[in-house]
Parts: structure tokens; sequence; C-alpha cells
């Protein structure tokens, strides 16, 4: 079975003033479809520069990063662009849902900038979000949903172009328990049942260890927690 995503030997290093700081070192990280890989580790330690390292929106300075199995380092930025778009999802912290648009129109709206025409795009949120337990909140804009009901509508946008790889970061961080014991169930149930691949940061350690994996950072590299 081919990874959604391999980082081999990535190294990130920002310039600060006339010294480099380095972030990620020969950093190795593989995840495979149907698994979910908790990244765990303290503020400051490159969590969010690993998942934009993953999702192509940094390159590394050194290293490679390979989406089903494919390099792309080398690409140019039109090529990064479309597999950003075909073949990861993202979903972050904050639902960043556009205001103005109903809950199926947020997850329309990356599969109709994909090519899909307006009555596909239509059926496949419908059916994201009925499985997400939307069903009924279709038609509501984000502010009349609950921040529960709004990362879920975010879930469903990751997901709506069906990628290879999703990428988390703090996805239930602004969320109370029982809502984040809830919108984590969603994640994982849509995660198994479509076979991607999820690397979710977070520093919640119960969610973490209902994951299949727990890495974290040390010194610029990932490395295995039990």
């Amino acid at each position: 079975m081919t990874p959604a995503l391999v980082l081999e030997n990535v190294t990130r290093i920002y310039a600060q003033g006339d010294t480099p700081l380095t972030i990620l070192s020969a950093a190795n990280l593989t995840v495979m479809p149907g698994e979910m890989v908790a990244l765990v580790a303290p503020s400051g330690t490159g969590k969010s520069t690993l998942l934009h390292c993953a999702g192509l929106l940094e390159k590394p300075n050194n290293g490679e990063v390979l989406i089903g199995g494919m390099p792309t380092i080398g690409l140019v930025d039109a090529a990064r662009t479309r597999i950003r778009r075909d073949e990861i999802g993202f979903v972050y912290q904050f639902h960043h849902l556009l205001p103005e648009l109903t809950a199926v129109e947020n997850v329309m709206m990356p599969q109709l900038i994909a090519g899909l025409d307006r009555a596909d795009a239509r059926s496949r949120a419908t059916e994201v979000l009925t499985f997400l337990g939307l069903g009924a909140r279709l038609e509501h804009q984000p502010g009349k949903l609950s921040g529960g009901e709004q990362q879920r509508v975010a879930i469903a946008r990751a997901v709506a172009n069906a990628p290879r790889l999703l990428l988390a970061d703090e996805p239930t961080g602004n969320l109370d328990p029982q809502t984040s014991d809830h919108v984590f169930n969603m994640l994982t149930a849509i995660v198994k049942q479509s076979g991607l691949a999820a690397l979710v940061a977070t520093h919640n350690i119960d969610l973490a260890r209902r994951m299949d994996r727990r890495v974290t950072i040390r010194d610029g590299e990932v490395h295995e927690l039990a």
C-alpha cells in the first residue's frame, strides 16, 4: 500500500536576523491510508511548520515530501497548488466558514473550484454533511450553527473533494469537552469510512490516545510516542 504522506529528512530553517533558526532537522514521518496519527508537542516546537510542509504550503530547505508516492519539492507552484486542491484537505482550530453562505454552499465551494458542476457538488456536499449528522442544517448559515456544527461543516468541506490526506491543526481546540468528543468521533468515522490518512495536531492527550499512533517533535526530529 502506498503511503498517503511521507516526509523524508525534511529540514526547515528560517532566517532570524543574521542567525538561522532551525525548526525541523531531517524530520521523517509516514502516514498510511486509513491511519490517524496524532502530532503532540508543546507550542513552538514546529507542529505548524511540519503541517505546512506536509500540506505543501511551505517548501523545506532540504528533504522531500511525497503525497501518494509523488515527490513534490521539485514541482512548480501550479502543480503544488493542484495537489493541495485535489489530494489534501485542511481543518483548522477556527472553522473559517464563509458567513454569507449556507452550510451546504460552504462545502460545495472547493468542489466548484475543482471544476465539478453545481448539481454534483450539491449532491456530494449533502451526502457528507448528512453523514456528519447535519442533514437538517444544510441551509443554515454559520451564524445559526453551534460551534460543534460549524466545525463539522469545516470537516465536510475539507473532505468534499475526496482527498488522500487530511491535515488538522487543533480541530477541537475551541470546543467544550463534550462537543470536542462528538466532533472527534465524527472525524474518526469519516477517516475510517473513506480510508483517507489523517495527521492531527492536538494538545488533547485523551484524544491523541484514541488515534492509531502518536508522534512528537524533539530537537527538530519526529519521534514516536508510546
